[in-house]
């Protein structure tokens, strides 16, 4: 396949993917077409279900590039049998197998309202309070993505140990916090010149963020234990 057509087969699940981006997954590794004896990209059709697993993997769990060249790497080994969610991949260097279906998310990322709702358990009063304290931002249309799932399931969660929505805000302020300093970093790559530099300045603020996640995660530990003690 030509880069144009692997670009057509993944829209459909990962609609701001461009050519630009698939290029610059091939510079970081991550697949290696072949090329024809006039210097074209071709693409085969495990070429394509790694760039699905490449883009699954940074847009639902949020991973940085280097932890899944890691797990890839380790799937061309055959040390790592099992992907994410259960999804098997048989792979032997170019040479592998996985349906287009195990990548697949309901319309694409586009849920209702009810759709939340039924996804998550939980009423439409407390969605409401979520998005009323600035803790869930509605897409175009009032749509939600597979990312709110997650933010009102672990909501729900907390709320269950007696954290309301309201006591929520601090974290979001936190986050804003955590975003407008990413930003300041970022957005000079993002702006710089030559192809591929919004995809590095991306690829930069996932690998930002996972650490960040890791270091707060560390930080609240570190603070429950002294007041444990």
């Amino acid at each position: 396949m030509s880069i144009g057509s692997v670009l057509d087969q993944l829209r459909g699940e990962f609609p701001d993917v461009t050519i630009s981006k698939i290029r610059f997954l091939e510079s970081e590794g991550l697949v290696t077409p072949e090329r024809s004896p006039s210097g074209y990209r071709r693409f085969s059709r495990a070429d394509c279900e790694r760039l699905r697993f490449v883009l699954t993997a940074q847009r639902d769990r949020y991973l940085p590039l280097k932890v899944i060249k890691e797990q890839l790497d380790e799937i061309d080994r055959g040390t790592r049998p099992e992907a994410s969610a259960g999804t098997r991949l048989l792979s032997s260097a170019k040479n592998w197998v996985a349906p287009a279906t195990d990548f697949s998310q309901d319309g694409g990322g586009r849920l209702s309202r009810d759709s939340l709702l039924e996804r998550t358990g939980v009423d439409s009063a407390f969605v409401t309070e979520l998005v009323d304290n600035g803790l869930l931002v509605p897409g175009p249309r009032g749509f939600f993505d597979e990312d709110a799932v997650r933010l009102v399931t672990a909501a729900s969660a907390l709320a269950n140990f007696g954290v309301q929505a309201r006591h929520l805000r601090a974290f979001k302020v936190s986050a804003d916090r955590e975003a407008g300093l990413v930003a300041q970093i970022a957005n000079p790559i993002a702006k710089g010149k030559g192809t591929g530099a919004r995809d590095r300045a991306e690829e930069m603020v996932r690998e930002i963020a996972a650490l960040s996640v890791t270091l707060h995660t560390q930080l609240v530990k570190q603070a429950v234990r002294e007041v444990l003690d």
